[in-house]
């Protein structure tokens, strides 16, 4: 049984690793260059705890640089020093944070060595070769390939009108395992432990057009009372969106990855996402290998099945968040006040909370 995977990209290759592991013959199609990153991007990945196991389960030797987080502590502008309330998991660390090249670079090798995985160059974005080599699967992630344009276009889709903003800071040395969101009348701040020595900064600014860098350096000031920052690194921004897929699949074609949802990042669980329907999907393969049944189209119908309604809600909560706090920012923060006062008050609802940051909405 063979798969196709279209797209040189990390969820691709997660999934490949996760796949050959069961012996599967995986052929991955890419138009860029196939080179290392080698640290190029300041972009980095918050990972679970739970989907930080998964990682390392079907990968022993996986050798990044993984912080551990304890802590996020939330903020509002209006009490920037004091917290609203805290995320705390007392038997485990929240997430940690990876650079993205560096986990990238990390699959791409190990890949290139593994018997089951090929990669394949793709001119002309030539779609028909697909059909030709006859693939029982195949596994879309790129949203400007031909597949995409002409089966997967219907979606829900609102724009944010921001661009977040991404860049490492490097700092005195102390000790590092506390990440801190500051909810300003700009948009969302986050600081996210790197080492102890660089933290990780996400802007999500409340504006279309691009800021300056000395601009951002102002805003970080004015919120920052716990590093002293040496220097700040590369910027890079993104635009932001809320991104649902109407139909995952057409045929033996199975779209994946931020194709079927990207979310705003302020809970940081985009790429969380996508590796819970890594699991999801595995379990579909899987169970039709131990009944010795071919890999066919009922395999995108039952990970639509499964995973769409879940992907929808979470995608849906962390959109409700941001409007929250929007709203929140145009009353003066009296409504976070209020709400997280109930937050804190009653364990359960802190336990859930953070449970559903860490598992998803996948019980």
């Amino acid at each position: 049984m063979k798969i196709c995977l279209l797209g040189n990209n990390l969820t691709n290759f997660v999934l490949a690793n996760v796949l050959a592991k069961k012996k599967l013959n995986v052929d991955i199609f890419y138009t860029q260059n196939l080179i290392l990153r080698k640290n190029k991007s300041s972009r980095t990945l918050a990972i679970s705890s739970d989907n930080y196991v998964y990682l390392k389960e079907n990968n022993k030797k996986l050798n990044v640089s993984a912080w551990p987080t304890k802590k996020i502590k939330i903020y509002v502008e209006k009490k920037k020093s004091e917290e609203l309330f805290e995320f705390i998991n007392k038997d485990k660390n929240n997430f940690f944070l990876i650079k993205y090249d560096e986990i990238y670079d990390f699959f791409l090798k190990n890949l290139k060595k593994n018997k089951y995985i090929k990669f394949i160059k793709l001119k002309n974005n030539n779609t028909k070769f697909f059909f030709k080599k006859n693939y029982n699967l195949i596994i879309n992630s790129e949203p400007k390939s031909y597949i995409t344009k002409k089966f997967f276009y219907k979606r829900l889709e609102k724009s944010y009108n921001s661009l977040a903003y991404t860049f490492l800071i490097t700092h005195k040395r102390l000790q590092n395992n506390i990440a801190m969101q500051i909810f300003t009348k700009d948009g969302p701040l986050a600081f996210l432990p790197l080492s102890n020595s660089k933290t990780s900064i996400v802007f999500s600014c409340k504006s279309s057009h691009k800021i300056q860098k000395q601009e951002i350096k102002k805003i970080i000031k004015k919120f920052n009372n716990k590093y002293e920052i040496k220097k700040f690194g590369k910027l890079e921004n993104f635009t932001l969106k809320f991104s649902m897929l109407r139909n995952y699949y057409y045929k033996n074609i199975l779209s994946f990855g931020d194709l079927i949802h990207r979310i705003h990042p302020l809970a940081g669980q985009g790429f969380n996402m996508t590796i819970r329907d890594i699991k999801i999907l595995s379990q579909i393969i899987e169970e039709k290998i131990n009944l010795g049944l071919e890999i066919d189209n009922s395999v995108g119908v039952n990970f639509e099945k499964k995973t769409k309604h879940l992907n929808f809600i979470y995608g849906s909560g962390v959109d409700l968040i941001y409007k929250f706090f929007n709203l929140d920012d145009k009353l003066n923060n009296s409504l976070s006040e209020l709400i997280f006062k109930i937050f804190r008050r009653n364990n359960f609802l802190n336990k859930y909370a953070t449970y559903f940051s860490d598992k998803g909405m996948n019980i």
